[in-house]
């Protein structure tokens, strides 16, 4: 079974570049390595996002192609507050939220060992239990999806 998880390198605020720069310099349409080009980011730090973006539905990936969608769109013409509620709707589906979402509530412990017993090993580490604790907070303590008082919390 294929898993869509989040990598921890991937921000908020890479998106929000992405989109920007996909909209107002290529129009919404270009092919990767010229956004990869014009960004001017490693290929591997620059996947990870695109993947991302993608997951979300902010973007779609062709052959060599990438194009926002009308949900990128919205998002970039979105003010601030509703930026976080779109991020917090479309993270349900994604590793390691979709888990979170049915613990409603956890420690990074409990959320791993539930990863774990669906095959998901991403964050099965010293560093890796790290990793999970940032994309928590960077995704989804950000957008709301999750509170957090020395447990993290499913909002509602």
């Amino acid at each position: 079974m294929s898993y869509s998880v989040i990598h921890p390198s991937t921000r908020v605020a890479d998106l929000l570049g992405l989109l920007l720069v996909l909209k107002n310099e290529f129009g919404g349409k270009t092919d990767l390595f010229e956004l990869e080009e014009r960004l001017e980011v490693d290929l591997d730090d620059f996947m990870p996002i695109v993947y991302m973006a993608n997951e979300l539905g902010f973007v779609t990936i062709g052959v060599g192609d990438i194009i926002i969608t009308d949900k990128g769109l919205e998002f970039l013409e979105s003010n601030f507050k509703k930026r976080k509620e779109i991020i917090k709707e479309s993270l349900q589906r994604i590793e390691p939220f979709k888990t979170a979402k049915e613990l409603k509530e956890f420690t990074i412990e409990s959320l791993n060992r539930a990863l774990l017993k669906k095959g998901i090993a991403d964050f099965n580490s010293t560093d890796g239990k790290h990793e999970l604790e940032l994309i928590l907070n960077e995704w989804g303590v950000y957008s709301g999806f999750l509170t957090t008082n020395n447990k993290y919390k499913v909002s509602e």
